[in-house]
């Protein structure tokens, strides 16, 4: 699949510059991180989360944990982990688990921990387990420059 179509017309409509990286097949991005030798502090992971009326997509470094009790708080509102179905429909394009942290691209809102901003690069996967998107970090700061900023994470 290499990356998802609307992530691609996404960066391409916002002008982000990126670079694709393929590594062997993984299942979490810890993995991904520890095979294409990336320090999980800048590979940015998706955590869909489910609330009485929608979602929010959480994005966290790979070497985090959302922690979901200051996240509630954050949101004012009673949260979960959204399913495989809802995160399969919402992320169509995708592989199952591989959704990028871009919910712009997917109209999804989106919650972004404090510590991936102002890296100099961040990495994320592209819509399927092999792939791993690069962009500079004021480039991934952009792209999250409507989401709500916030610290809600914990380093695993």
């Amino acid at each position: 699949m290499s990356i998802a179509r609307r992530l691609k017309d996404h960066l391409d409509a916002e002008g982000i510059r990126y670079e694709t990286t393929r590594h062997p097949r993984t299942a979490t991005a810890s993995e991904a991180a520890e095979l294409a030798h990336i320090p999980g502090d800048r590979l940015a992971k998706s955590v869909l989360i489910h609330f009485e009326d929608g979602h929010a997509l959480a994005v966290v470094p790979s070497s985090h944990r959302v922690d979901l009790t200051s996240l509630q708080e954050l949101l004012d509102r009673r949260i979960g982990l959204a399913s495989e179905t809802e995160l399969g429909q919402i992320f169509d394009d995708c592989d199952m688990g591989a959704a990028p942290p871009v919910g712009a691209a997917y109209r999804v809102r989106t919650v972004v921990d404090d510590s991936l901003s102002g890296l100099d690069r961040v990495w994320f996967e592209g819509g399927d387990h092999r792939t791993l998107v690069s962009v500079a970090g004021s480039d991934f700061d952009r792209l999250m420059q409507d989401a709500v900023h916030a610290a809600f994470s914990h380093r695993t």
